[in-house]
């Protein structure tokens, strides 16, 4: 009998940016500055502070490190539905740190439609994109009103690919039979061990075709200043390149965008972390009570040695 082992609740962090910040800059500001400067500094946090009391608007700021899977949707889902319960559209503004180099359609297609509930509930998105938003990743970027591009990350890649060894002549060598049985005419086109037809493989490629196809009509949708033909080649093009493409709006790190934010808003990172099981906690109980034993037990060891090695010379040298 198998045993399902239930999935923890997620943990939701949320961290105040601009008090983050600014505590950095009165420590740095009191082993740096003299009297006059600090006075200054605690006159334009006060400054801050009223500005974005009048302005009124809070960012919220999700990550996204994407794998093939997609499995950071789940984290994703939750912490949009947060947003969603908590914010007040309109007013308020969601950016996304955004890396993935794609993977699976329909992970990275429930991924986008994630994004889409900030849009369709009247959310101004920004994706930042510091390393890479390539197929998948880039049809997540393009749903955000504005993509904020580092100067070479990598971009685009609006394409579709599909590869599959087949072992079909290496089972004939081998005298192996190997048995399919589908319903359906189309149920399976190509496979990994049987011997691919050239209906098959031409039913696999329309398939593609038409992936391909909802992909570009999905990115013309949220991104109509793009000429999709021009560059839904699944190439993939570096921050500069891209802008002049129209893939992004604008060239800056994510650090850059956020801090221009901090003095008129109020900015909050979301984290989402999965709390730790119980085997997992006495694992990592275990580990550091490791690193606690192993350094004693090596300076005894050495000890040991070294209390050894003297003796033997010792006994090798009487006159010493």
């Amino acid at each position: 009998m198998l045993f399902h082992t239930p999935k923890l609740p997620a943990e939701i962090r949320i961290s105040h940016l601009n008090a983050r910040v600014n505590e950095q800059r009165k420590k740095i500001a009191q082993t740096t500055a003299g009297k006059f400067e600090l006075l200054q500094l605690a006159q334009q946090l006060s400054k801050e502070t009223r500005l974005r009391k009048k302005n009124n608007q809070k960012v919220y700021v999700l990550d996204f490190k994407g794998d093939t899977a997609a499995s950071a949707v789940e984290n994703l889902r939750e912490e949009i539905t947060l947003i969603l319960a908590t914010a007040k559209a309109g007013r308020d503004r969601v950016v996304v740190r955004l890396e993935s180099p794609g993977g699976m359609v329909h992970s990275y297609g429930l991924a986008a439609a994630q994004l889409v509930r900030l849009r369709d509930a009247g959310f101004n998105l920004t994706i930042c994109v510091d390393k890479v938003a390539a197929s998948g990743g880039y049809m997540m970027a393009c749903i955000a009103n504005e993509i904020v591009s580092a100067p070479f990350a990598v971009l685009g890649s609006i394409g579709v690919v599909a590869q599959i060894p087949n072992f079909n002549r290496l089972l004939k060598e081998k005298n192996i039979d190997f048995e399919l049985y589908t319903a359906g005419q189309y149920k399976r086109t190509v496979t990994m061990f049987g011997e691919n037809t050239e209906e098959g493989k031409a039913k696999f490629e329309q398939e593609l075709q038409q992936t391909h196809e909802l992909f570009k009509h999905f990115v013309e949708k949220y991104r109509p200043q793009l000429n999709v033909e021009l560059v839904a080649t699944g190439e993939h093009w570096y921050g500069k390149d891209a802008l002049e493409l129209s893939l992004v709006d604008q060239l800056q790190t994510s650090d850059e965008y956020l801090l221009s934010l901090l003095t008129q808003h109020d900015v909050y990172m979301i984290d989402t972390r999965r709390k730790p099981t119980f085997g997992e906690k006495l694992g990592l109980q275990a580990a550091q009570m490791a690193d606690g034993l192993i350094p004693a037990v090596m300076n005894k060891v050495m000890e040991t040695l070294t209390q050894a090695n003297s003796n033997l010379i010792q006994i090798r040298d009487p006159k010493l």
